[in-house]
């Protein structure tokens, strides 16, 4: 693979400045592991907190140089989780959608580094607070949970106010970034690297249906949509601004806009939503991927996928200079 130092490879011991996103039920161990063997770092999702799930994706990295993230207002409901996850001595920790400040001090302690993913301005200076290592700007273009800011004006206004604030911060891009023009893009809006979320959701590692990585091959980018239905129909109690990029299909043209209806509805039809995604059925529930999905033609082991990413992103800059 060709060299692309950034601060953060020199920072982390990386080769690849590329970290895989935490994302819930689809990153487990094996996808970080393989995500770090290729020289990148890979975080397994904390999601809502399962100990017992946490242990074994602990196991199944195999001892390889990992890490985990976690939805912080979840994380703030049982932050025992936290102290029983450091015993597996991670590389780092992601916190998002939450304020990271009454986790930062023990996290730290640990030797594990911070990890703040961030979709506001605010956000970043309550990152800045908690004396984050990595600041992740994401844009709304990401997959899963996030708000309304576009990566393209996100990222460089991120770098600029740690620049002026907190220069020693490294700063990751997120949110539609899946080859080596994402990669290259980010780096020259001032990131030290990227995490990608959707790219590795249709790896071979991610602990993802296979109805649904084809759903996502046979989907453009603008065949997904920001909604609050699957919390909704979950019952989960996301606080604004957070909205879930899923794609759109037949459970979203249910019950998008009829969030009030759904709520009345709520458990019973929770059974059918999980069944559904039990089954892999790709119509009937939620479906988690971003506006990437257009850019992406192939289910690839995670290592060619970091493999890939770093050498367009090579060529794009050599194109530039």
């Amino acid at each position: 693979m060709p060299a692309l130092a950034t601060r953060l490879t020199q920072s982390l011991g990386l080769e690849a400045p590329i970290v895989s996103a935490p994302m819930a039920f689809a990153a487990g161990g094996a996808l970080a592991a393989a995500v770090t063997r290729a020289g990148g770092l890979g975080l397994i999702g904390g999601g809502y907190g399962d100990a017992a799930w946490l242990d074994a994706q602990f196991a199944l990295a195999a001892g390889e140089r990992v890490g985990v993230g976690f939805i912080t207002w979840s994380l703030a409901r049982t932050p025992a989780l936290l102290t029983g996850v450091l015993e597996h001595r991670p590389a780092a920790v992601m916190l998002s959608f939450g304020d990271p400040r009454p986790f930062a001090a023990e996290i730290r302690a640990a030797g594990a580094r911070l990890i703040c993913q961030c979709q506001e301005i605010v956000h970043v200076e309550q990152a800045i607070e908690a004396g984050a290592d990595v600041v992740v700007a994401q844009g709304s273009e990401a997959g899963g949970h996030g708000a309304a800011r576009g990566a393209l004006t996100l990222v460089p206004e991120v770098a600029d106010h740690l620049a002026r604030h907190a220069p020693d911060t490294l700063l990751l891009a997120a949110g539609g970034i899946a080859d080596g023009r994402g990669l290259a893009a980010a780096l020259m809006l001032g990131a030290d690297g990227v995490l990608m979320g959707t790219r590795f959701w249709a790896s071979q590692e991610a602990v993802v249906q296979p109805g649904h990585q084809q759903a996502l091959l046979q989907t453009a980018g603008d065949g997904t949509l920001r909604t609050r239905v699957p919390d909704v129909i979950r019952q989960l109690p996301w606080p604004k601004p957070f909205t879930a990029r899923i794609r759109r299909n037949a459970f979203t043209e249910r019950w998008h806009g009829r969030e009030e209806d759904l709520a009345r509805v709520a458990a019973d039809e929770a059974t059918r939503y999980r069944e559904a995604g039990e089954a892999g059925d790709a119509e009937n529930t939620a479906v988690w991927f971003g506006e990437a999905a257009g850019l992406i033609h192939e289910i690839a082991p995670a290592g060619d996928i970091v493999r890939a990413v770093v050498q367009g992103a090579g060529e794009c800059l050599r194109r530039a200079r």
